[in-house]
């Protein structure tokens, strides 16, 4: 875990993986300063109820400011001093990039090149940043690893966090700046994002509504619980990437380089398939679903499976939560949070 003389600063505080891994940071006393622009992307209510969590430690400030506001992000460098930077700041979603494209290339573009910037003039120790299993794209071989090409996108969504990557191995080539990108596979858990698959088919089936299930519920996805991906994010910040002296421009190896840049992916190595995510929502909320199937999504993808075998070997952590026991915390919280005694 990062010393606690460090000062992290974490974008995306008030967001889903931001709150986890805030709540973690201060947990193990470290300096974290927060930023949100709370959009109203979803609920603000939701961000709010996490911030108030985080508001009640001393060793957090919190700023509202959005990343793509360029002036903001350089006085709050020029005003603190950061050591490590944890990019969790950006607007999510593979079918809202469908209706509002600028709004991506405002926050995940914009906002990234606002961040390399100050990281590289403040001489930040270690860059960290979000990438997605939506980089994967058209890709079909499974289990998907970092070391496969990812240059086929099917949503404006991963083409931006495909942008990212490149855009910080190049600040790393250039002015030595240590970073990393992670891969995360479709996380849930409590405190979730109200437009992800479990938050919705909870809401639903709570209040005797359909839901949509895509691709007939032949859709598979790593689903990885929000634990998990916290520890993934929080042993990558201890570990500064360093050049792979094997790496070769004739072979060129997509997830490391000879420039102190490294990409995990963090996955829970176990794809589910949708209609058996559904059946065990089912049992633990002890109600049948009312499904509408549809097909597969325009920039949606049939299958995501992480290969962690690199994250396995350098930091030594596999997630292993199983979907009964991550989806049995989940229905826990959202009763609790929407006061639900039934």
């Amino acid at each position: 875990m990062s010393g606690t003389s460090d000062t992290v600063l974490v974008t995306g505080s008030a967001g889903f993986i931001g709150f986890h891994l805030t709540k973690r940071l201060l947990a193990k006393k470290c300096n974290v300063l927060g930023v949100d622009n709370l959009n109203t992307y979803y609920d603000v209510n939701l961000k709010k109820a996490r911030l108030e969590q985080l508001t009640e430690n001393k060793g957090f400030q919190f700023f509202q400011l959005d990343i793509a506001d360029r002036q903001a992000v350089e006085a709050l460098f020029e005003q603190h001093s950061i050591d490590i930077v944890v990019n969790l700041a950006a607007q999510a979603g593979v079918r809202y990039s469908l209706e509002n494209p600028r709004a991506y290339i405002d926050a995940n573009i914009v906002g990234f090149t606002n961040l390399l910037e100050c990281c590289r003039h403040h001489s930040v120790k270690h860059l960290v940043f979000a990438s997605s299993s939506s980089v994967y794209g058209a890709n079909t071989k499974m289990p998907f690893s970092v070391h496969h090409n990812v240059d086929h996108p099917v949503s404006l969504y991963a083409a931006t966090k495909k942008a990212n990557e490149l855009m910080a191995h190049t600040y790393s080539h250039l002015f030595g700046l240590p970073a990393t990108g992670l891969r995360f596979f479709t996380v849930y858990g409590p405190w979730g994002r109200p437009d992800m698959a479990l938050f919705l088919f909870t809401k639903a089936i709570m209040q005797d509504e359909p839901i949509k299930v895509f691709n007939h519920g032949r859709m598979q996805r790593d689903f990885t619980y929000i634990d998990d991906i916290v520890e993934g994010v929080a042993r990558v910040m201890d570990k500064i990437p360093a050049p792979n002296p094997k790496w070769s421009g004739d072979q060129p190896d997509p997830g490391t380089s000879y420039a102190p840049y490294k990409i995990y992916n963090i996955g829970n190595n176990n794809p589910v398939e949708l209609s058996h995510f559904i059946e065990t929502l089912e049992t633990i909320l002890g109600r049948k679903a009312e499904k509408i199937y549809q097909d597969l999504q325009p920039g949606d993808v049939p299958a995501t499976y992480a290969d962690v075998d690199d994250l396995v070997n350098d930091v030594g952590f596999k997630p292993a939560t199983t979907i009964e026991t991550g989806i049995e915390r989940f229905v826990s919280w959202y009763k609790s949070y929407y006061k639900i005694t039934a």
